[in-house]
């Protein structure tokens, strides 16, 4: 029988609370180029509630690249775009002279968020400073390096 972890001894339900998780645009391409449920995958790698988050500047960083792109690439920046409706959207700016990386790993260090992306210069930035990362591995599930906050 199956342990139903949302629930004490006494079978009452618990409120845990939930891993608040940045997703960087290339993170979004993993659904669609290899077939993992990143939404699902982070639920069973942090076993809790997970809010996926997108800043702006992460959906304009989609967008931009979309728009000259093949149509192979299209595609799969159209999918990534649609997994930003199950996200929180985060209304921020860039900063004079921030790059998307910048900003976030400026908001995962202001408000102690964990990021998923696969970047590996931005995975060694925030490892860098204490951020955990989710990243893909082996192409077929995620792991974390770190503890997620």
């Amino acid at each position: 029988m199956a342990t139903d972890r949302s629930r004490d001894p006494e079978g009452l339900t618990r409120t845990e609370p939930s891993a608040a998780v940045i997703l960087d645009s290339n993170f979004l391409f993993i659904p669609h180029r290899f077939r993992v449920d990143i939404f699902e995958e982070l639920r069973r790698l942090l076993d809790r509630n997970v809010r996926c988050i997108v800043t702006t500047p992460i959906i304009d960083e989609l967008k931009l690249l979309g728009s000259d792109a093949k149509p192979s690439l299209r595609r799969e920046v159209d999918f990534a775009l649609g997994l930003t409706d199950s996200c929180e959207v985060m209304d921020e700016s860039l900063g004079p002279g921030e790059t998307v990386d910048d900003s976030i790993l400026r908001i995962a260090l202001e408000r102690r968020f964990t990021v998923a992306t696969n970047d590996a210069e931005l995975r060694k930035r925030l490892r860098k400073v204490g951020i955990p990362v989710v990243f893909l591995r082996q192409k077929n599930h995620l792991e974390i390096d770190g503890i997620a906050y």
